[in-house]
């Protein structure tokens, strides 16, 4: 059941997360071409798209907590120290996501970016920026998992 529950934890992280930062990260150079070029309907599209994607994905990591919490329940890690401070930093990444990244993201798609200025899409760069880093703590975390017995 173990490596059950695993498998589904890794594959959601590659479904819903990997799409998540890669979309949030392609937010900000496509807010500011709409910026530069507002009647550029494509631009406009890609836009509505990338945030989209982000809503949706973020929607569908919901499986990656439950499948976490299931797995390390299932391997009795509940109070290992590093794994506390990878539930306290994936909670951190939601909460900078859900507060910080995904509100200016709609800011930016319903006003039509008609009064955003460059400055609004650089903060939500460096909101993404700390939504990626995060995640990719997270990642460390995993894979090198202190006091692991996997030898690695």
């Amino acid at each position: 059941m173990t490596k059950f529950l695993l498998s589904v934890h890794v594959l959601a992280v590659i479904v819903a997360i990997g799409p998540v930062c890669v979309a949030t990260s392609m937010f900000p150079p496509a807010a500011r071409r709409v910026i530069e070029a507002p009647d550029d309907v494509r631009a406009a599209g890609t836009l509505q798209l990338l945030h989209r994607i982000c809503k949706v994905y973020a929607v569908v990591g919901v499986v990656v907590l439950a499948s976490g919490f299931a797995t390390a329940s299932n391997m009795r890690m509940l109070g290992s120290a590093w794994l506390n401070t990878s539930i306290a930093l994936t909670a951190l990444a939601a909460l900078v996501l859900v507060a910080l990244v995904l509100p200016r993201q709609s800011a930016l798609v319903e006003g039509g970016t008609g009064g955003a200025t460059r400055q609004a899409t650089v903060q939500l760069g460096m909101f993404t920026g700390v939504f990626n880093l995060l995640w990719a703590a997270v990642t460390v975390l995993m894979i090198v998992r202190p006091g692991s017995t996997t030898g690695a």
